[in-house]
């Protein structure tokens, strides 16, 4: 198995994000740093939403037992964020979901593209059993 010095791992405010951490803390190196963002739509707010804001109150507490920090971001070009997030702090591999379309979404087709001239890898973890 491959491992990488740097991943970021692309979470949303799902509980079933927990698989995408997990495998993020796999594939990184010993000494690898792990970053993980969740990016929201710019009139997004989790403060009034108590389900969503428990969501990644777990997801925090989640990433930093991990030894990660948890990153979020308010944008509407969320492809184009995680990517130059990406770029940013070198990321060697992006670990996403796979939503209800598969790999066929047109986020995953759009965050693919745009590291597709680049050296860093998109990973997309099926998601078995997942509600959406």
């Amino acid at each position: 198995m491959n491992t990488y010095s740097s991943v970021l791992v692309c979470v949303t405010q799902q509980r079933s994000c927990e698989r995408l951490i997990r495998a993020g803390a796999r594939l990184k190196n010993d000494d690898g740093t792990l970053y993980v963002i969740h990016v929201t739509k710019e009139n997004w707010n989790f403060v009034d939403n108590a389900e969503d804001g428990e969501a990644l109150e777990y997801l925090f507490n989640l990433t930093k037992s991990y030894g990660a920090d948890l990153t979020i971001l308010n944008s509407d070009k969320i492809p184009e964020t995680i990517s130059q997030f990406a770029q940013h702090y070198g990321i060697e591999l992006v670990i996403t979901g796979e939503g209800p379309s598969g790999e066929q979404s047109p986020f995953i087709q759009r965050l693919k593209s745009l590291f597709s001239d680049t050296d860093t890898k998109v990973m997309v973890i099926p998601c078995e059993g997942c509600e959406y």
